[in-house]
């Protein structure tokens, strides 16, 4: 394995990642991050643009599932339910409890699947640690934190490599 920090892909958004191009690559299952990557932090609903992605998705008969270490008790389920997908909340990313748990509910190896994060040190991390390609996105929005713009900025080095990798 690569160096376990450096995704396998950066994209600009989720919307970069078009079906056609994730079946090609044999992909069957998205798993993704909620929050700055699917919907920012201050968002409750999916936007009409997620749903035509999901959609998509469902189209090119690959599953969207989402993995998530949000704490706030029913912003995933909400938003997940408001999607019709499933969820691992409380993932404890970078572990890698949560992306187990998904592959099992939905029966797809870790080679037929991706998962895409906003975060190096949760989403990517986590994924290449459990053998899953990682697709790293641009945060949606980096908000009132400021410790977020600190870690993102953190990030930087392995996002650079990351966008070196075809």
């Amino acid at each position: 394995m690569a160096f376990p920090l450096v995704p396998a892909h950066v994209a600009g958004s989720i919307f970069d990642l078009t079906p056609e191009a994730l079946r090609s690559a044999g992909i069957r299952l998205v798993l993704a991050d909620l929050d700055n990557t699917l919907v920012s932090y201050e968002e409750r609903l999916p936007s009409p643009a997620l749903r035509r992605w999901k959609e998509a998705l469902d189209a090119a008969d690959i599953r969207l599932f989402v993995v998530s270490n949000s704490r706030k008790s029913r912003r995933c389920p909400d938003f997940c339910a408001a999607l019709d997908i499933p969820c691992v909340r409380h993932a404890g990313k970078p572990g890698i409890s949560g992306f187990r748990r998904a592959l099992e509910e939905t029966g797809i190896p870790p080679e037929a699947a991706i998962m895409v994060g906003d975060q190096i040190f949760t989403d990517i991390w986590g994924a290449n640690r459990a053998g899953i390609r990682a697709v790293l996105v641009k945060p949606i929005a980096i908000g009132k934190n400021p410790l977020r713009a600190v870690r993102y900025a953190a990030e930087t080095p392995f996002r650079l490599a990351g966008k070196r990798r075809r």
